[in-house]
Parts: structure tokens; C-alpha cells; sequence
């Protein structure tokens, strides 16, 4: 099997989300199939502490929960690291529970036609996408990926669901060196996993404003904030703890003063120079998306001059990048 890969990896970011509802069966099969390096799950718990890939645990943007009127009084409202959040969450539902939902595409106004596969597929758990990556035709002619990422890890903690603990039984065995990515915005759930046995390389996202939950359950207002990591020292700091990082794509982008793309800063070569990998999210052909000058109409559901953007971002040297539209990504990197 050949395991090298042309730099950026392209990771479908939640499979192929662009064109099918995210964490579905059919939206991991279609990025493998339109040339994905790797797919990235976002992973949370249900109360008996089954994995499922979900982008939150409140899923009432995700599922049809809200139909169901059987969960109706589970309808209720929590902070989840420091945001108040109304909904049905995951941790409220066995896994039995959650299986006789379905799932619909979070992005309705903008991913119109992905509307038509509303209610068809059931949520998956993290098993089920271990399988398919193991049985996807791709996997025979090229080392397949998981980048999964490690959502709440701190509030999962606090209500005794360990995603450390859950996520490394559920990859001990499966997970390889060359197979597995592992990232989070909270440092200290890398760690614990790694501290697990667990292989794969560890890769700290960072938000462009604000500061690691773990971190403010910690240390409160004196927590470090995302910003100071990127610092000469804080990068020299990152480099002895994690393989690489992980930013929001603007944390990169160089614009004018009327929000035109000109070019990128030099947070990748100073990143690479403390001796770190550099990823970027997300990567998204619709105008809703893209910087105002790669535009190309007022309608925010049109794709735009994606090939702009995806190519000013890869010439920066980038070692990943998730994109919702994989396809296009490969051919950006071609």
C-alpha cells in the first residue's frame, strides 16, 4: 500500500460536508472517494459513554430530535465552556436513545441541495467510522486517515465521562502511527490520551480570540489565552508538548482595509521553525465564506473564486488543511 501523501493533507472536515449532511455515512464515503487524505470526526459521549461523531453535543441543529416527541422533556439549557446553550445534548441520551435519530445538514441557507438527504441517515459512532475507513475501496490503493477531534473534553470530565479513557479503548488496536491524528483546544485531553498509549500525532487547536478551557477551568482570568501561544516562546513551548497546530484559516490571512485577501502572514514559517506542523480550517468554496474580493456574486450559497484562497493559503507552506469540499482541495494542491 503506498503511504506517502502530497503536502497539504486534505482532511474532509467532517467528511465531505460540502455535499452531503456532516458525520454521515455518506459524507465520509464521498471525501475518501473525491481524494481525502483523511476525514476529521467531532467526537462527544452519550450518558453510557458511547463515542458519536457530532460537531456539538447539543444536536438540535444536527438531528431531528426536535420531532421526536418522546425526548421532548429533555429539552433544556447548560454553559458548556462558558456558553450558554439550549437543546438536547448527548450526554442526556443512551446510545440506544440517539440511534433512532437522524441526521440534517447544519447549514441549510447556504447547502441547499444537501437538504435533500435530511432524515435518511442515522448519527454514527465513532466505531462505525473506524470500520468504514478500514472497508472504504480507497483504503487498498492508500493509507487512510482519522483526524478526530476531541470535543469538551474538561465539561465531559465534570460530569464523569472521560473522553481520554473512552476514546483510547475505542482506538487501542486500531489507531497506528500513520493512521491517526488527535487535536483538541484543550492541551491537557492530548496529553492524558498519549499518557494512554495511544500513537498518532497530537495537535492543539487554536481559536483566534479567547483562551483554553481547560486552562480557565485552571487557572480562571490568569489563564494563558490562545494569542500568547503563538508567541516566539509560546510556539518554542508548544514544540515540546504537541506535533502541531491547528488555526482558523483568518489567523493566516493578510487582508486590506476593505477585507480583501492580499496574501498571508508568517505564522507558518515561524510555526515550522520551532519545529511544529501548521494546519488550517476550514476551507469552503461558497462566497458566504470567502474573502470579499474572491466573491463572485451577493449570493452567499454560490461558489466564488475558492481556488483564490485555498491556493494563497497552501503557497504559505501549510501541513493540512480541512476542507467541507475535498475535491476541490485536491485540485487546489495539484
Amino acid at each position: 500500500m503506498m503511504s506517502t501523501t502530497t503536502s497539504p493533507l486534505v482532511i474532509g472536515h467532517r467528511g465531505a460536508s460540502g455535499y452531503r449532511p456532516e458525520h454521515t455515512r455518506a459524507a465520509y464515503n464521498l471525501a475518501f472517494t473525491l481524494g481525502a487524505d483523511a476525514v476529521e470526526p467531532d467526537i462527544v459521549a452519550t450518558r453510557d459513554g458511547v463515542l458519536v461523531l457530532r460537531h456539538e453535543n447539543e444536536i438540535s441543529g444536527t438531528t431531528n430530535v426536535a420531532d421526536h416527541p418522546e425526548f421532548a422533556d429533555r429539552r433544556t439549557s447548560k454553559t458548556i465552556d462558558g456558553t450558554v446553550m439550549t437543546g438536547w445534548f448527548t450526554e442526556d441520551f443512551t446510545w440506544a436513545e440517539l440511534a433512532t435519530l437522524r441526521a440534517r445538514e447544519r447549514l441549510p441557507e447556504v447547502r441547499r441541495d444537501n437538504v435533500a438527504f435530511n432524515d435518511s441517515e442515522p448519527i454514527l459512532r465513532l466505531s462505525d467510522l473506524l470500520e468504514l475507513v478500514d472497508q472504504h475501496p480507497e483504503a487498498q490503493r492508500r493509507q487512510l486517515q482519522v483526524v478526530a477531534e476531541i470535543k469538551h473534553a474538561s465539561y465531559f470530565e465534570s460530569i464523569g465521562l472521560p473522553l481520554d479513557e473512552l476514546f483510547a479503548t475505542e482506538v487501542s488496536g486500531w489507531a497506528t502511527a500513520d493512521n491517526l491524528i488527535i487535536e483538541s483546544f484543550e492541551q491537557s485531553v492530548l496529553h492524558r490520551i498519549r499518557d494512554r498509549g495511544i500513537p498518532g500525532k497530537l495537535v492543539f487547536l487554536l481559536e483566534s480570540r479567547g483562551a483554553p478551557s481547560d486552562l480557565v477551568v485552571r487557572f480562571g482570568a490568569q489563564a494563558r489565552n490562545y494569542a500568547e501561544h503563538l508567541t516566539e516562546d509560546g510556539l518554542a513551548q508548544l514544540a515540546l508538548e504537541v506535533d502541531g497546530i491547528s488555526v482558523d484559516k483568518k489567523m493566516l490571512m493578510v487582508k486590506d482595509l476593505p477585507g480583501n485577501l492580499t496574501g498571508t502572514n508568517d505564522l507558518v514559517p515561524r510555526a515550522h521553525a520551532a519545529g511544529l506542523l501548521v494546519f488550517c480550517w476550514t476551507l469552503r468554496a461558497e462566497n458566504r465564506f470567502l474573502p470579499k474580493n474572491l466573491r463572485s456574486s451577493k449570493q452567499p450559497e454560490q461558489f466564488g473564486d475558492w481556488l483564490g484562497e485555498f491556493r494563497t493559503l497552501m503557497d504559505s507552506g501549510l501541513d493540512g488543511v480541512f476542507t467541507d469540499q475535498p475535491d476541490l482541495a485536491v485540485t487546489a494542491r495539484g
